[in-house]
């Protein structure tokens, strides 16, 4: 079950973070289920921001990634009730704000795919894009959104 490897994992999933724009964090279509650009916010507050390799470290930065999965997950299991619909992790698209001269991005957002795979098991394995950028909302650190399966 989702919840108890959630737990063993020592995850607890936070009240959902409000959209800071004008869109909804999830939207369903079919059997597909898409969530917006999560940033890494705790508590109502942004936890890393700044680029790395100037104000961020690839350790932080990856903190920052599983933030960002742990908000998306928060996203689906609000949206959906419960995280047992999900049947496959399809896509996930990874941010980094980080200097020009980076290029350790598959790295950062290892740390989301990786937490993936520990909650859903084969399920988790997914395609993923992991890029620099040159400025993310509020100068966070990460960014990343997903596409997800779901059983009807």
């Amino acid at each position: 079950m989702i919840e108890e490897k959630l737990r063993h994992l020592g995850i607890s999933l936070p009240i959902p973070p409000k959209p800071a724009g004008s869109y909804i964090p999830v939207v369903v279509s079919g059997s597909l289920v898409f969530v917006s650009g999560q940033i890494p916010m705790e508590g109502g507050q942004l936890k890393y921001q700044g680029k790395v390799q100037n104000n961020q470290s690839v350790e932080n930065a990856q903190s920052a990634a599983r933030l960002c999965i742990i908000n998306a997950l928060s996203q689906l299991n609000a949206h959906l009730g419960t995280l047992e619909h999900i049947e496959k992790i399809v896509r996930v698209s990874g941010f980094v704000n980080a200097e020009e001269n980076f290029t350790e991005h598959p790295k950062v957002i290892n740390a989301a795919s990786e937490l993936l795979v520990d909650v859903f098991g084969q399920k988790g394995k997914h395609s993923r894009i992991a890029v620099g950028v040159s400025s993310l909302p509020l100068n966070a650190t990460v960014e990343i959104d997903m596409i997800v399966e779901i059983s009807k």
